[in-house]
C-alpha cells in the first residue's frame, strides 16, 4: 500500500512516492540498464503528461530511472524536491505560480549541494530562445522538447545526473549565441503583455497550426485556445491571425 502524500489543488496533484513504488526487479534482483539508477521528480502542470512520462520512463527494472514525486506548480514542486532530494528534475518551463525559473531559484541551495547535488533538465513545448536561454541562466543543465523519444529522454536524463549539459540541437545555438555576447538580450515590451500560455499559442498560430492542433499539442482545449488568441490579438492591437503571423516572424518568434 502506497503512503504517498497528495496536495489537491485547481491544476494537478502533487505526490511523492514512497521508496520503491515504481520499482521493478530483475530475475537476479538487480535494477536498471546496466546498473544505473536515478532518482527522478516529474514537475509539468498537465496531468496526463506526467502520466505519459512516467509510463514510458518509470519502469524501473528496465530503464534505471525511478520517479519519487510529481508537481504541477510552482509551490508544489519546490516542496516535493526539497523533501526527496531527486537527482534530476524534468521541469516545464511553463507553470503556475512563476514558472520553471521560479523553481530553479527557490531550488538554488539544493543545485549548489557539493555532495547531494540536484541537477534540472528543462522538458518542454517550447523551443523559443528566450525560454531556454531563462532557464539556462536559472541554472537547469539542459533544455529539450517533447518531441523527444523516450529512449533519449532516459539518455538525457542519465547524462545530467553525471554532470553533462543536454541539449536539443537546434537549442544549443540559442546558449551558444547568448553567452557568446555581453549585450543583455533587448525587452520587448509588446511581447512583455502576453502570458507565457499566450506566447505558446502565438507561435504555434504563426506556424500554421489550427486550433484543434494548438490545443492537442498544449493539452487544452479548442475553446481555450481560442480565448488566448483572442487575448493575444488584443493586447497587441491586432485583427486577425494573418497579422498576428507577420507581427511574430518579424520577430523571429516562429
Amino acid at each position: 500500500m502506497s503512503d504517498a502524500t497528495e496536495a489537491n489543488g485547481t491544476t494537478g496533484e502533487a505526490e511523492v512516492a514512497e521508496p520503491g513504488r515504481d520499482t521493478a526487479t530483475t530475475a537476479e534482483g538487480t535494477e536498471g540498464t546496466a546498473g544505473r539508477h536515478v532518482r527522478v521528480v516529474l514537475v509539468d502542470d498537465h496531468r496526463m503528461f506526467r502520466t505519459g512520462v512516467r509510463a514510458e520512463i518509470g519502469q524501473t527494472a528496465r530503464t534505471g530511472v525511478e520517479v519519487v514525486g510529481e508537481a504541477p506548480d510552482v509551490d508544489q514542486a519546490v516542496a516535493v524536491i526539497t523533501r526527496t532530494r531527486p537527482e534530476v528534475v524534468l521541469l516545464d518551463v511553463h507553470l503556475p505560480g512563476g514558472g520553471g525559473v521560479e523553481v530553479l531559484r527557490r531550488s538554488a541551495a539544493l543545485m549548489a549541494d557539493p555532495e547531494q547535488p540536484v541537477r534540472f533538465l528543462a522538458l518542454s513545448v517550447s523551443d523559443a530562445a528566450e525560454d531556454v536561454i531563462g532557464v539556462i541562466r536559472g541554472g537547469a543543465r539542459g533544455y529539450v522538447t517533447k518531441t523527444i523519444t523516450g529512449s533519449d529522454l532516459i539518455d538525457s536524463i542519465f547524462r545530467v545526473q553525471e554532470g553533462d549539459a543536454v541539449f536539443s540541437p537546434r537549442l544549443a545555438g540559442f546558449v551558444l549565441d547568448a553567452f557568446a555576447s555581453t549585450d543583455a538580450p533587448p525587452v520587448d515590451e509588446d511581447l512583455d503583455r502576453l502570458t507565457q500560455r499566450e506566447r505558446e499559442v502565438l507561435r504555434l498560430i504563426a506556424r500554421g497550426y489550427a486550433y484543434k492542433e494548438i490545443g492537442k499539442q498544449l493539452f487544452i482545449s479548442v475553446k481555450t485556445v481560442e480565448s488566448h488568441v483572442s487575448a493575444v490579438l488584443r493586447k497587441l492591437q491586432l485583427s486577425n491571425r494573418h497579422e498576428l503571423t507577420r507581427w511574430a516572424t518579424a520577430r523571429r518568434l516562429v
